[in-house]
């Protein structure tokens, strides 16, 4: 087996599978062997992966892309954005209409769910989604995401009451997450490595479009249509995205394998089932009722049993949803937890930052958005230049780099001055987004580029599937850290008759004339400490993902190349030796 040419491996990692740190020596799918299901010259897979055992270092010369030319690769991006943009915008383009829809059917008390419901039906189903791609190819998945997400868009706009939109909504997230997890893996199976920047630059500015045009575009359509439209508008998008993957995305023919694949439905539905409870606690701990409560840990406990059951289950599996080496191998196990790391910390910025905009600095909801979205302005021109960067480095340090100065800038939050100009913390925003910027996209590039075609669509979806816990994980603790620290200031407020929670405080700040000056003026000043307390929690969280990436991410990522399309094995993650 032949090594890498350090010049030539883009940064990314060890020259030989059998030398590469967290190197699977195992047969059951090294991250430097010859990989199932490698893409030829028309199909996706010959982005970066397997044929030839770590070759030329995933520079991808030693493949065509999916699509031999960058003319034909145009339609299938195109299809690539429009079916990110669709899950991207969903949740910023509802939030602005949620009082026209409680207005509409009631159900104020569980409004939440319209959220909520999305985010599990995201999240359980990314692993799903991920091995299903692995093993009947990523063009049935995408079309039945995208032909899912319509579905449910529809009877969303049909919704007759509060319970029929939150299952509907649900639906959807069935369909979001297969757009998810298959939009980012044929971005890598279309692309070879030195130019993979270049797609996930215009996915990451699809995300940060979606975030400025999102709450727009929900607004307008709310305020002078009707909230129904904010669901209908996402047909004809679906529609121009189905029709361009249908028409254009080329997928490459492997011969019949000798066993059948088979899916873990058993395993599916475990995983379904315990992500389902284990979020549900999570996002309605300490909202829907307390933390301690019996509903609490009925929820936790249950979660823990059916865990324990899902390894149990996926151990005995031919072809688990969730494959051991997920887990076992250094390279993606690091990058799972950094960016699971990730999800945690961005809940400060996405979630307490317009609350301490609003009610700290006293700016509009307009005014407050702005503030957040500078992040997403930085994120994708540092996401599209990372590859200047690793490619002298390499992929683990140039994301230490990012995580740690994404670290000093958080740190840096709580030393602002109270209550300052909004210009302060829009420039910390800006700085974040150019640190995670260079901190996400290495580690996603990097990660796919260990793995062949065959395990590349698992190896992303549990990329998104941390990432995703992560963020409810995140939601959960910081809420209940901002709401403790809230509740400490106001048992030694001066005054009597102050709101008891940060939605409370924060709406009482809304409203002139409702509370007095000194009143205003310590309210101020609480959600202030408590939106600093979340901030050094987001630091800890970073600091986790620097820690992660130093004690367990290989020093090289142990890249590997494809060169021609190879037939799928009866067994999943099975790989042949090229030598």
């Amino acid at each position: 087996m032949s090594g890498t040419d350090d010049k030539s491996d883009v940064g990314a990692d060890d020259t030989a599978a059998g030398s590469a740190p967290g190197a699977d020596r195992t047969g059951t799918g090294a991250d430097a062997k010859a990989g199932p299901g490698a893409g030829s010259g028309t199909g996706p897979g010959a982005g970066a992966s397997t044929s030839t055992g770590p070759g030329a270092g995933g520079d991808g010369t030693g493949g065509p892309p999916a699509l031999t030319t960058p003319r034909g690769r145009r339609p299938v991006v195109a299809a690539l954005m429009l079916g990110m943009a669709l899950a991207a915008i969903d949740g910023t383009i509802v939030s602005t209409a949620v009082p026209q829809i409680v207005g509409d059917l009631g159900g104020f008390t569980v409004f939440s769910w319209l959220f909520s419901g999305y985010l599990l039906a995201v999240t359980v189903t990314l692993p799903l989604y991920g091995k299903l791609s692995d093993t009947f190819g990523r063009k049935p998945v995408l079309i039945a995401g995208i032909i899912l997400f319509l579905i449910g868009s529809i009877l969303c706009a049909a919704a007759w009451n509060m319970g029929a939109l939150i299952a509907f909504r649900i639906v959807q997230g069935l369909g979001g997450g297969a757009l998810q997890g298959t939009v980012q893996t044929i971005a890598a199976d279309l692309y070879p490595l030195k130019e993979r920047p270049r797609i996930q630059a215009k996915l990451s500015t699809v995300w940060a479009t979606s975030a400025v045009a999102g709450p727009v575009v929900g607004g307008l359509l709310a305020g002078y249509a009707d909230w129904r439209w904010i669901f209908l508008i996402n047909l004809p998008v679906g529609a121009i995205a189905l029709w361009l993957v249908v028409r254009h995305l080329h997928e490459p023919a492997r011969p019949r394998p000798a066993v059948r694949p088979r899916v873990d439905w058993a395993g599916a539905l475990a995983v379904f089932a315990t992500g389902a409870l284990l979020l549900t606690a999570l996002v309605q701990g300490g909202v829907a009722w307390p933390w301690l409560s019996a509903p609490s840990l009925g929820l936790f406990g249950v979660s823990a049993v059916l865990a324990a059951l899902t390894v149990v289950i996926e151990r005995r599996a031919a072809e688990p949803i969730i494959p051991g080496w997920v887990w076992r191998r250094r390279t993606i196990a690091s990058v799972n937890l950094a960016l699971g790391a990730l999800g945690l910390l961005m809940v400060a910025p996405t979630v307490f930052l317009p609350t301490y905009a609003q009610s700290v600095l006293g700016l509009g909801p307009i005014a407050a958005g702005f503030v957040l979205s500078v992040m997403t302005l930085s994120w994708p021109v540092t996401a599209a230049l990372s590859d200047r960067v690793y490619n002298r480095i390499g992929f683990r340090l140039t994301a230490i780099i990012g995580i740690g100065a994404a670290l000093l800038i958080l740190l840096a939050f709580p030393l602002l001055p109270y209550p300052g100009e909004p210009w302060h913390p829009a420039l910390l925003m800006l700085l974040l987004g150019a640190a995670l910027g260079l901190f996400q996209l290495p580690l996603i590039v990097g990660v796919q580029s260990t793995v062949g075609w065959a395990e590349r669509g698992t190896t992303t979806a549990s990329v998104l599937f941390c990432r995703q816990v992560g963020q409810s994980i995140g939601a959960a603790v910081f809420g209940a850290v901002a709401n403790g620290v809230l509740a400490a200031r106001l048992l030694d407020a001066p005054v009597t008759g102050l709101p008891d929670d940060l939605d409370a405080v924060a709406r009482a700040l809304e409203e002139p004339g409702t509370l007095s000056a000194a009143a205003t003026d310590y309210l101020r000043r609480a959600v202030d400490a408590a939106v600093d307390h979340v901030y050094i929690g987001a630091a800890g969280a970073a600091a986790l993902a620097l820690l992660a990436l130093i004690t367990l991410a290989p020093r090289r990522f142990p890249v590997i190349t494809e060169t021609v399309a190879a037939p799928r094995t009866g067994a999943a993650g099975r790989q042949d030796s090229p030598s």
